[in-house]
């Protein structure tokens, strides 16, 4: 049995091909528009699921990254007020040096008893140095001022770790307390107190006690210089680590563009060939429903 094709049938195939040419072209017009071949779940099921996954591992790379910058800043800016440190306690020996000398007259230790007085007040500013709001030798309670000058020599830091999450499952601690940089109360190169015992050999003349302390100082000097060394051991990981994270990031983006974005230059082909496809069936069309009735009975 032969299926009769009717005019009716003819025109409602004709006007369904010419919608479906409306819609892709619609649809790489918005591709052309947007700049993403990705514009609704439905343009690509597959890709929006890889679309997704690399926007949610890009947010947490940008995350990470912004965690190891602040890490590095803190652990430079640690490394800075150590430098310093250092260089207070250097100038605290060579004072030391100086009035150690039995000649030197009273007035010449008053002198230098100033200058030591002065190193302290530098030494105690330095340890309560703070990084965005941070008290940054005071462990995990670097909300609170660590040092107070009158009683620097006599109060211990928190000695909790600072951490960052720099990667999946992976932290870092990126301080050094008061207490390795400066010395616990009670140790005898703890920092604020030889100088307050120097300070007391100067006013006193007691050339004994001067000299007594440069021991103290040489040995506090090693251990801020082994703190540094392990600051930078974790400045140079943290470093490594940014350089992975920007990697991982230009892989990510790529990525992601290859996912969403437009090809520019296949989608105006693409439209242009689908012009063509749909002026085409337009004029196609206009030929084959122009017959009318009175065509018919003629």
């Amino acid at each position: 049995m032969s299926l009769r094709v009717t005019q009716s049938m003819i025109q409602n195939q004709l006007i369904s091909n010419i919608n479906k040419n409306m819609i892709n072209s619609d649809k790489l017009q918005t591709q052309l528009a947007t700049g993403r071949k990705i514009n609704k779940p439905s343009d690509d099921p597959v890709g929006i699921t890889y679309a997704l996954r690399y926007r949610s591992e890009l947010s947490s790379n940008e995350q990470y990254t912004t965690n190891v910058d602040a890490a590095h800043s803190w652990m430079d800016y640690s490394d800075a007020l150590m430098d310093e440190s250092t260089k207070v306690l250097q100038r605290t020996k060579e004072l030391a040096v100086q009035a150690g000398a039995e000649t030197n007259p009273q007035s010449a230790l008053d002198s230098i008893k100033l200058e030591i007085d002065q190193l302290k007040e530098q030494l105690v500013q330095n340890g309560n140095s703070k990084l965005n709001g941070k008290y940054v030798f005071n462990g995990q309670k670097y909300d609170e001022k660590p040092y107070e000058s009158a009683t620097a020599s006599s109060i211990p830091t928190n000695d909790g770790g600072v951490t960052y999450e720099v990667g999946t499952g992976v932290t870092l601690d990126v301080n050094v307390t008061g207490n390795q940089v400066f010395g616990k109360p009670g140790e005898s190169d703890q920092a604020f107190a030889l100088l307050e015992r120097l300070s007391t050999a100067l006013k006193n003349g007691d050339f004994s006690g001067i000299n007594n302390e440069l021991p103290n100082i040489d040995t506090r000097l090693e251990k801020i210089a082994t703190a540094r060394a392990e600051m930078g051991a974790k400045t140079n990981r943290v470093e490594l680590m940014q350089d992975r994270l920007s990697t991982l990031e230009v892989n990510l983006t790529d990525l992601q563009s290859k996912t969403e974005d437009v090809d520019y230059a296949k989608a105006v082909m693409l439209q242009k060939i689908n012009e063509n496809i749909y002026e085409a069936s337009l004029s196609a069309g206009s030929k084959i429903i122009s017959p009318s009735l009175i065509d018919f009975l003629r």
